[in-house]
C-alpha cells in the first residue's frame, strides 16, 4: 500500500496551456543485463524505496539542484547544506574545477547509506535536477573521482553501468517528474511501472478528499510484468475515477502500446489497447 500526497508528480504536473491531465508514460530497453527505463510522471521521493531496494549499501549524490532551499542572496545552497537543513549525516567529496559542471556533475558528492536516502527526498522540498547511483564497497577519494571521471565522459545515450563495476543502480530526475534510471536488477523496470500505476491512480483518489491521505495498493509485479512482455513502450490516461452500482468504485486507466518512447506534446492515441482497472474497495487491480 502506498499513501499518495496532494503533492504527487500527477496530481502537480500538467500538459500545455489547456493544463491537460500529465499521461503515465513509461519505456524499458535491455542490453547486455542492464535495463534503461524512462518514466514520468514521478517525483523522487515517490520512487526512493525501489532505488533503496535494489542499491548496495553506499549511494552517492553526484548532482543536486532546487530552489527549495537558498541562502541570503537567493541562490540555491550546495548539496552539503540542504542535507544538513535536513538532518541527513553523510561524507562529502568535493570535486575538482575539471569535473563541476561537466555532463551536469556539481561541485560535490554526497556520499550517504542508502537507508538515509528516503529522509533525503522526502517529499517536503523538490529537487528539479538530480543524480544518484549506489557505490559498491569501498568509498575511497579515488574511487570517488573515478566515478566523477566516468560520469563526465559518459555519453547521454552511453550506458553508464558497465563501466561502474558494482554498481546496481543510476537515477536522474528533471524537473521532480520526468526519471530516467539504469539498472541490473531485472525486477526494478517492472516495479518502477506498477508504481506509476498506484500514483495515477493515487491522484485520482486524493482530487478533493481531505485527510487522511488514501493508502493505494500496488499491482501485482505479474501485471505490470505482463504490461512490458507485450510492448516496451507506454502511454496512460485516467479515464474513470467514479462510484459505481453496487457500491463499487473504480479507477481505470487506458494504456497504448507505442512504436517508441513517449516526448512531451505527443497525444494520446485514438485508441488504448489494454485498460487497467482498481477496484478500490477491494484493493485489487486486472487488465482488459
Amino acid at each position: 500500500m502506498i499513501e499518495v500526497g496532494r503533492q504527487g508528480a500527477f496530481s502537480v504536473n500538467s500538459v500545455g496551456w489547456e493544463r491537460r491531465p500529465f499521461p503515465l508514460a513509461f519505456s524499458v530497453r535491455e542490453a547486455d543485463g542492464l535495463w534503461r527505463v524512462r518514466a514520468s510522471a514521478a517525483r523522487a521521493g515517490e520512487l526512493v524505496d525501489l532505488l533503496v531496494a535494489a542499491a548496495n549499501d553506499a549511494v552517492a549524490v553526484v548532482a543536486l539542484e532546487t530552489n527549495s532551499y537558498l541562502d541570503a542572496d537567493w541562490h540555491p545552497l550546495r548539496p552539503s547544506l540542504v542535507a544538513a537543513e535536513l538532518g541527513v549525516p553523510c561524507a562529502v567529496h568535493p570535486l575538482g574545477s575539471w569535473a563541476a559542471g561537466v555532463n551536469g556533475l556539481g561541485e560535490e558528492f554526497l556520499v550517504l547509506d542508502r537507508d538515509l536516502l528516503p529522509r533525503l527526498l522526502d517529499g517536503t522540498w523538490s529537487p528539479y535536477e538530480l543524480a544518484l547511483i549506489d557505490l559498491p564497497a569501498g568509498r575511497s577519494a579515488e574511487r570517488l573521482d573515478e566515478l566523477a571521471l566516468v560520469l563526465g565522459t559518459t555519453g547521454v545515450d552511453e550506458p553508464l553501468l558497465s563501466r561502474l563495476a558494482g554498481s546496481r543502480v543510476w537515477f536522474s530526475g528533471h524537473d521532480d517528474c520526468y526519471a530516467f534510471l539504469e539498472t541490473s536488477d531485472p525486477a526494478l523496470p517492472a516495479a518502477v511501472l506498477a508504481r506509476l500505476l498506484t500514483l495515477m491512480a493515487g491522484a485520482a483518489l486524493v482530487e478533493g478528499e481531505r485527510e487522511p491521505l488514501p493508502r493505494v495498493p500496488e499491482p501485482d509485479p505479474g501485471l505490470a510484468e505482463q504490461l512490458i512482455a507485450a510492448a516496451p513502450h507506454w502511454i496512460g490516461a485516467l479515464v474513470e475515477a467514479a462510484d459505481r452500482t453496487g457500491g463499487e468504485q473504480l479507477i481505470a486507466i487506458d494504456l497504448a502500446a507505442l512504436p517508441a518512447p513517449w516526448r512531451l506534446g505527443e497525444p494520446f492515441p485514438r485508441r488504448a489497447d489494454v485498460t487497467a482497472t482498481l477496484d478500490v474497495r477491494r484493493g485489487t487491480w486486472r487488465l482488459r
